[in-house]
Order: C-alpha cells, then sequence, then structure tokens
C-alpha cells in the first residue's frame, strides 16, 4: 500500500517556519497543522508568534487558539488532534503541513510515543509543590531513593523533568524509564518529507530580538496584562510562552521596562539554542536548510519538495 504523504517544516523559534509553511501549503494544495504547544492556546498571540488571521486566510491552518489556556495539551493529546487533521486533509485531497518548534509534538506522530497514562492533575499540582517546598537538589535526592535509575538520567538542575519522574512514579506505581522501554504507540503512518531549518546562530538570535521588539511594538505588554488579570494557576504550560514571565515582572514593579524585553530576548535566544540543538541531535531530517529563510530559497525548496512526492 502506498502510504499519502506528509510534511514537516520544523526548527527554532524565529526561524521562519510558519512563513515556509504556508507558502507551501499554497503552492502545493495543503492544510498547515500547528505543532508548537504554545500556539494551540487560545492566549497570547503576540508572544506566541501565532500566524495572523491575515495569514491563516490564505490557506487552510489547523490546531491554531482551538485550547483555552487553562487546560494542558500533552504530546500525546495533540497527537491525537494532530492525526485526525492529517486523516482530514488527506480525504480532502490536500497535502498536511506540519509546522512547529516542540520536537516532542512531532514525534508523537512521527514514530509515537510510550504508552504513559494520563497523570492526574492533583498528582501532578502535588510533584510540583514538593518539589518547590523541597528545592531540587533534595528532590532529586529523593527521587534516587525511589527510582534509582530515572535520577541517574536526570539533571538536578531540570525541574520539569524531574517532576515528571516523580509524578509518573507516584500516579503508575512503575518508573518512568520502564514506561519509556515499552513499545511506542500513535505513530502516523505517512511517507514523511522533514525539513529542518537551521539558521546560523548570530543570524538567528538577532531575528529573535527583532521579533520580540515587534511583537512589543504589537502590544505584547498590554496582551500579557490582560493575562495576567486571567489569575490562572502558575503551573499551566501557556504561562510558559517566552517573554510572559518577565513582561509580567515589569507590570508588578520588580523590573523596568528595558531589563525585562532584555530579559525575554536573552530567554528567547536560550530557547532557540535548545531546540536547535534538539533537532539536529533528535529529528532525522530529510533537507536541512542551514540559513535563515527567506524569498530566494522558495525555488530551490519547492524543487525539492516535487522531487521527493514524485520519487518516493
Amino acid at each position: 500500500m502506498t502510504l499519502p504523504p506528509a510534511l514537516v517544516i520544523a526548527g527554532p523559534t524565529a526561524s521562519g517556519k510558519s512563513g515556509l509553511a504556508l507558502k507551501i501549503a499554497r503552492e502545493f494544495g495543503g492544510v498547515v497543522i500547528n505543532a508548537d504547544s504554545m500556539q494551540i492556546y487560545d492566549a497570547l498571540p503576540l508572544l506566541t508568534a501565532r500566524p495572523s488571521d491575515q495569514d491563516m486566510a490564505q490557506a487552510p491552518h489547523r490546531l491554531y487558539g482551538v485550547l483555552p489556556p487553562s487546560e494542558v495539551c500533552s504530546a500525546a493529546r495533540w497527537g491525537v488532534l494532530a492525526a485526525a487533521e492529517m486523516d482530514a486533509a488527506w480525504a480532502a485531497g490536500k497535502l498536511p503541513v506540519l509546522t512547529g518548534g516542540t520536537g516532542l509534538y512531532l514525534r508523537a506522530v512521527m514514530e509515537g510515543l510510550s504508552p504513559i497514562p494520563d497523570i492526574p492533575d492533583a498528582v501532578r499540582a502535588q510533584a510540583r509543590a514538593l518539589l518547590a517546598e523541597m528545592g531540587n537538589d533534595a528532590f532529586h535526592n529523593r527521587l534516587a531513593k525511589r527510582d534509582p535509575v530515572m535520577a541517574e538520567r536526570l539533571d538536578p538542575g531540570n525541574s520539569q523533568r524531574l517532576a515528571r519522574a516523580w509524578e509518573v512514579l507516584e500516579a503508575t506505581g512503575r518508573s518512568l524509564a520502564e514506561w519509556q522501554a515499552e513499545p511506542r504507540e500513535g505513530a502516523v503512518a505517512a511517507r514523511w518529507l522533514t525539513m529542518v531549518l537551521d539558521p546560523a546562530r548570530p543570524r538567528l538570535y538577532a531575528q529573535c530580538d527583532a521579533r520580540f521588539r515587534a511583537m512589543m511594538a504589537a502590544g505584547a505588554l498590554d496582551e500579557v496584562r490582560r493575562f495576567e488579570s486571567l489569575d490562572l494557576a502558575p503551573d499551566l504550560p501557556i504561562g510558559k510562552a517566552l517573554g510572559r514571565r518577565e513582561l509580567a515582572l515589569h507590570l508588578a514593579g520588580e523590573l523596568d521596562l528595558e531589563t525585562a524585553v532584555a530579559a525575554a530576548q536573552q530567554a528567547t535566544r536560550n530557547y532557540a539554542k535548545r531546540q536547535g540543538t534538539w533537532f539536529r541531535h533528535q529529528l532525522n531530517a530529510s533537507i536541512t536548510i542551514s540559513e535563515q529563510f527567506s524569498e530566494s530559497l522558495i525555488a530551490t525548496i519547492f524543487l525539492k519538495i516535487r522531487q521527493h512526492l514524485l520519487t518516493m
């Protein structure tokens, strides 16, 4: 059986993924499917760099702003939503174009995920509360006594992964390492073409800084002010949107605006660096573009896509 085609446009933040995905969708009759863990929420559209209404009107876009900020969207949940959108695109004779910088989301549909059960919110909250109370080093030591395999794998400074290992152990009675050794589930059968944008860091960092300045000019501070008035739980995923924390500190009178913007830009650059490293080592790219996306690359990219779709 011939598998249907699907494209992935991945890369660090500010590398030009959304613009490229839109051009590909228009050229090849595609549907752009969001693979960004922040853009799925109906909040902070400026800070999360969600495509504009004008862009989304030029081609079908799916899974943008579809969940309220009060919800948690795991990679497994996103994988189910994305698989349904891919099926709908194929049924309509269109090409799914998945784009975003959340590597685990992309892995969910391309390779599948370990079958870890959903963790109850109460257990998740208890794990994070205990971590905050104990501090990372003491928490890591306690985890090591219960789950030495996972503790050995984890950096004590990585709060998110420490809490994840603890909550899985608490909720399931099994180590996260055991779950990760299980056969993966949820992979979508497709003829994948994976394109990674990997521009040189100086150019990427400059783009990160410029984009955040543009966000500020477009009203990002007021956007954060409205978001903070919602008084949501502090550990929700959307709260990790780049720049939210720094601008919130400014609104609270703890940072002057110039310092807050500089800190947000630094956080964005740090995140872009981590993303680039992940994609280089964790995603098997069909095509790597080692420069910032620009109009001059379009002809070459389109040719490679046509060759791929014709020869696979």
